[in-house]
């Protein structure tokens, strides 16, 4: 320090004060800003997270819940009820749309005749029952005979429950004979949101909320509604007489909002996504609270912010009053400081550049290391919302053939009772009653997957999965005229795997090639097994058409179907499957000719 210096700091000594307190105000607000800034982006950061999964579980449910009404309505007994309708047959109709509504958790499901008056009903024996009931006004009717589908949510005229209306049309020769609809009252989904200790909620494009974790704001609006389109709204019944009151809700800016009514009420960060169901154009909100942690975290900051500025300023004050002290003293060692400095600088002046570069260094792996951490959450919690939806999708798909073979079975053990049969109708009838045990395995299975509990393989007769699968593809395979060709070397061949599950793998390869078949001269499917090594290899083939290089190369993607009314689903789950017991499953075809599916499997020992 120059003398000169000295000499100013004593004569400007009566400002410093002052000017110590006006850059303390100044770091503290700065740091309360900077912190406050972090911690709103972290939490929209988590929230976009949390959305993400809230968003998930509503597409789940409603896409499970959707596959109900879209299997009634190819159903030939709702079809005969909505053409022909007996007591007999409304009776029976009754008790199995209760028994549906039981297993898939639904609220309510009922038909609808082409008139609007419902003439089936899950609820038909109880008081408040919807058969009788006319619901010509309800747009998911409307739309439904129209169009062929309709999504409405609305509040039930005899429940006076809320919940999700689809409904899907039933065609007949002569055109539209009604509409099945089933009711999801998305109470799982709102208690996940309501426990989740955030505010979620959907909202339609009007700005009304539908489905919410928070019961209080059902109805209500997130921008104000013109009388007209609230009286237009409450005239068609679809939330009966809610007042449509708008959210007292106001935006404070960087996404975030202020509730100025209810026990929620305080400061929030906002966030927003659309639903992703092209049938159903909500948007997914969720508020995540912000007051608590915006402020622990500028206490955070600011606290040790001023800490360290009041120990630099007491260390300079003490600094200072020192060298006023011993100016005297110091007086001639000045120069000589000052020549060291100068050399001390240069010689750490290499020191200092390499010490920039590494802490360059540090901050960039940092920065990596961060991003690598995003990138790995952000996988993880793409795989978990792929399987999600796969166990969703997957029951529907995996009972459908346990369910069709049931019916097979079932109605020609009534023709051989109409024959007099009564052995072979009685043997239908056994065969009826395994398939039902099949159809509980199958949930059991995919419950177990769920909670990923998922058994281990063991050794297995291979004859014994080919038996169950052709048992429940026989009608198929039989009604289709298909020939079906066994190889006599797999009944003595064992392979490593789980009965239940490789029959899956085996009826999903068989159905695929029975469709393959259709509209071909003389088809057949041939099945055949050999040992190679330590394995075993199993062949599914048929002579249908083949399969293009586009389907080849999309065939195990989820969700990729040449069916019309196919899930996508069938060949990635047989692939999952397998692969879990060291197997593999591929495909060859050949245009014209034919495809083949080789199943590799592990052999006992």
């Amino acid at each position: 320090m120059k003398a000169s210096d000295v000499r100013r700091l004593r004569s400007n000594g009566i400002v410093w004060p002052p000017a110590l307190a006006l850059v303390a105000v100044a770091v503290w607000l700065l740091a309360g800003w900077w912190a406050e800034r972090r911690a709103v982006i972290d939490l929209r950061e988590r929230a976009g997270a949390s959305l993400t999964l809230a968003a998930s579980l509503l597409r789940s449910e409603v896409g499970r819940q959707s596959v109900v009404p879209l299997t009634l309505a190819g159903d030939r007994d709702v079809r005969d009820l909505l053409q022909s309708p007996t007591r007999g047959a409304t009776a029976s109709m009754n008790v199995r749309l209760a028994d549906l509504a039981g297993a898939t958790g639904a609220s309510a499901l009922y038909l609808i005749d082409r008139r609007g008056i419902a003439v089936a009903a899950s609820n038909a024996s109880e008081p408040a029952s919807f058969v009788g009931s006319d619901y010509r006004f309800r747009d998911y009717f409307r739309s439904a005979m129209a169009e062929g589908s309709a999504r409405q949510y609305a509040l039930g005229t005899v429940s006076r429950r809320p919940g999700l209306y689809l409904s899907q049309r039933v065609d007949g020769s002569d055109g539209p004979l009604g509409v099945v609809v089933l009711k999801a009252e998305l109470g799982e989904v709102e208690a996940d949101w309501r426990g989740s200790g955030q505010i979620v909620f959907a909202s339609d494009p009007r700005g009304i909320v539908l489905a919410t974790g928070v019961d209080d704001w059902r109805y209500r609006t997130l921008r104000a509604t013109d009388p007209g389109t609230a009286a237009t709204i409450r005239d068609s019944l679809q939330f009966g007489g809610a007042p449509l009151t708008p959210l007292h809700m106001q935006t404070t800016g960087d996404g975030r909002v202020d509730l100025e009514e209810g026990p929620e009420r305080g400061g929030f960060v906002a966030v927003e996504q659309p639903l992703g169901l092209p049938d159903l154009p909500w948007r997914i909100h969720l508020l995540s609270p912000a007051d608590a942690p915006v402020a622990a975290a500028r206490r955070a900051a600011q606290g040790p912010a001023i800490a360290a500025l009041l120990g630099s300023a007491g260390l300079a004050t003490a600094l200072l009053r020192r060298r006023r002290r011993s100016h005297a003293r110091r007086a001639g060692l000045i120069r000589a400081a000052e020549d060291l400095e100068r050399r001390v600088g240069e010689r750490t002046a290499d020191l200092r550049d390499a010490n920039d570069r590494l802490q360059h260094e540090i901050a960039a792996r940092e920065i990596s290391e961060r991003r690598l951490g995003d990138l790995r959450r952000d996988l993880e919690q793409a795989n978990r919302l792929a399987t999600l939806g796969q166990i969703t999708a997957g029951v529907a798909h995996e009972i459908n053939q346990p369910l069709a073979a049931l019916r097979t079975y079932a109605e020609n053990a009534g023709r051989y009772l109409e024959r007099g049969d009564a052995a072979t109708a009685t043997g239908n009838m056994a065969t009826v009653v395994a398939l039902t045990d099949r159809i509980a395995a199958i949930t059991q299975t995919l419950r177990g997957f769920a909670r990923r509990s998922v058994a281990s393989p063991d050794a297995m007769a291979l004859g014994d999965a080919v038996d169950g699968a052709e048992m429940v593809l026989r009608g198929t395979i039989d009604d289709a005229g298909i020939t079906f060709l066994r190889d006599p070397t797999i009944a003595g061949l064992d392979v490593r795997a789980e009965r239940l599950r490789l029959e899956q793998v085996l009826v999903i390869l068989m159905q695929n090639a029975a469709d393959a078949l259709a509209g071909r001269p003389e088809p057949a499917i041939r099945l055949s097994a050999e040992r190679r090594g330590d394995h075993i290899l199993v062949e599914v083939a048929d002579n249908g058409e083949g399969m293009s290089e586009d389907t080849m190369a999309r065939l195990f993607t989820p969700f990729s179907t040449t069916k019309a009314r196919g899930l996508g689903l069938g060949l990635v789950i047989a692939k999952d499957i397998v692969g879990e017991w060291g197997g593999d499953l591929e495909a060859r075809s050949e245009p014209g000719v034919g495809s083949r599916f080789l199943l590799r499997l592990k052999a006992t020992t």
